[in-house]
């Protein structure tokens, strides 16, 4: 048969598109385009979490006011008073790794194990700054991670303070021989935390023989805080520490005098053989797509000071939470919720990295990745990476926390433990949380759990496993 050519007018009409050829074996065929279709996908996204709403209120109930109430933060309370902080390469920490996972098996949670992983093991050692002239006086000070010590018996040498990078830079002749002193403003920790990784390489790159730096933190109390920084290979280790805020500032007004300052300093810091760590696993098994995943997750580890409470027990133990409330309720949702608490986060995320790797030829199967290590104060939404159809449905979400006003949802790509997965093109995203006083506790003495309040507990986890469920129990995966 000899075919037909057939002009689609109704095409052209609707699309401004040129002239088609349609083939036929018969009677012409109508083509129909339904200019509606994506408007009526997204209907039908927004009614079908618009139905969570139910399920999502008695998550918040049980949290707010029922049995769930005061868990979370009863259950972390137990955790830091009996071990206290954890850092990487510890037996402390795998003790708590031990304890934990005997806990989330009592709780109910399924395929509850750990998967050993590789750390850094450094070790603080006995430490000490004094100030030998103008006056005696012993500064308040912490090593940060990674740092090489001193001589058993200590160096003492003259100070140079200076106040930025660049300063440091434009007086380098002054810096040989010297212990160099940071006393850079607080801005915010994006911008100040380079004085602690960098500090120490800088220092050296002029001769500078150790690195004193100002603590990062907003507030202090005379309060140390620590952290990692890093080497390059190239460049001679040298000693380096935080001090506290009130030390850096004095020290800075005796310089502007043209006091001379003199400081003894002893450090026993050390860098063992790596260890094997765990990062430790719990899930609530998908009913449909058990293959399929939605995370959340905190670490577990924390410096070697307070009793890592805050950073990042909190974060852990709400996510902990998320999937006993699923438990508790009975709700099993369509996908596996899996709960990770990384290891080796304060050296780097070292955990993480290695879970990923571990993981990555899975990839497609990962809907959600989401982590919560910014504080676990009142909540105000989440974070998120995803594409544009991503955070449309993201917000639909978060509407179902309209009773804790939890809504916002912010675009960001930055993921700490779940970025490579975000990097990957995973949506993933963060707690956002109301932690103005966060930088007060972060790598200090004073991060215990005297920080943490059971009813801000409570809002995060709601927040956590209200989203988590849902976008588990989805009919369909979050848009690529």
């Amino acid at each position: 048969m000899r075919p037909n050519i057939c002009l689609l007018m109704s095409l052209f009409e609707v699309l401004c598109m040129s002239l088609l050829v349609y083939e036929c074996t018969s009677a012409p065929v109508a083509v129909v385009i339904d200019k509606h279709s994506s408007v009526n996908h997204t209907t039908g996204i927004k009614e079908e979490i618009e139905s969570y709403r139910d399920v999502a209120n008695q998550i918040i109930e049980f949290l707010l006011n029922g049995t769930g109430k005061g868990q979370a933060y009863k259950r972390l309370a137990l955790f830091t008073d009996t071990f206290g902080n954890r850092i990487s390469g510890s037996k402390n920490l795998e003790n708590a790794i031990d304890y934990l996972i005997e806990e989330l098996q009592k709780d109910g949670l399924e395929n509850v194990h750990g998967e050993n992983v590789t750390v850094p093991h450094w070790v603080r050692g006995q430490e000490s700054a004094t100030l030998v002239e103008p006056r005696n006086y012993d500064i308040a000070l912490l090593s940060l991670g990674g740092s090489v010590g001193t001589s058993p018996e200590g160096m003492t040498a003259d100070v140079l303070v200076v106040h930025s990078f660049d300063e440091l830079h434009n007086r380098s002749s002054e810096a040989k021989g010297k212990i160099v002193v940071f006393d850079q403003d607080w801005v915010n920790y994006g911008v100040s935390v380079q004085y602690r990784d960098f500090a120490a390489e800088e220092t050296s790159k002029v001769g500078g023989i150790a690195a004193l730096v100002r603590s990062v933190a907003s507030f202090s109390i005379h309060s140390p805080h620590t952290g990692m920084q890093f080497y390059k290979d190239s460049i001679k280790k040298i000693p380096v520490a935080c001090i506290a805020v009130e030390d850096a500032e004095m020290l800075s007004r005796m310089a502007a005098r043209g006091t001379k300052i003199v400081i003894k300093l002893i450090l026993e810091a050390q860098t063992l053989p790596d260890a094997v760590s765990r990062n430790t696993v719990a899930e609530i098994i998908g009913s449909k797509y058990p293959e399929q995943v939605v995370l959340v997750s905190g670490h577990l580890d924390s410096w070697d000071v307070g009793q890592g409470a805050m950073d990042d027990g909190g974060g852990a133990f709400v996510s902990w939470q998320a999937l006993s409330v699923m438990r508790q309720l009975g709700l099993r949702p369509k996908r596996t919720v899996r709960a990770v608490f990384w290891t080796g986060e304060e050296q780097g995320l070292v955990g993480a990295r290695q879970y990923y790797d571990q993981h990555k030829s899975n990839i497609s199967n990962y809907d959600l990745v989401m982590e919560s290590d910014g504080g676990t104060f009142t909540p105000t939404g989440i974070s998120n990476s995803g594409n544009a159809a991503t955070q449309e449905i993201m917000k639909q979400v978060l509407d179902l926390l309209s009773p804790i006003n939890a809504t916002t949802l912010q675009v960001s790509t930055e993921g700490g433990d779940v970025q490579s997965w975000m990097d990957a093109g995973v949506p993933g995203g963060n707690l956002l949380n109301q932690n103005d006083r966060y930088f007060w506790f972060h790598h200090s003495d004073g991060d215990t759990m005297s920080v943490q309040d059971p009813y801000m507990m409570d809002l995060c986890a709601a927040v956590w496993a209200v989203v988590s469920y849902v976008v588990a129990d989805m009919d369909e995966m979050l848009p690529r």
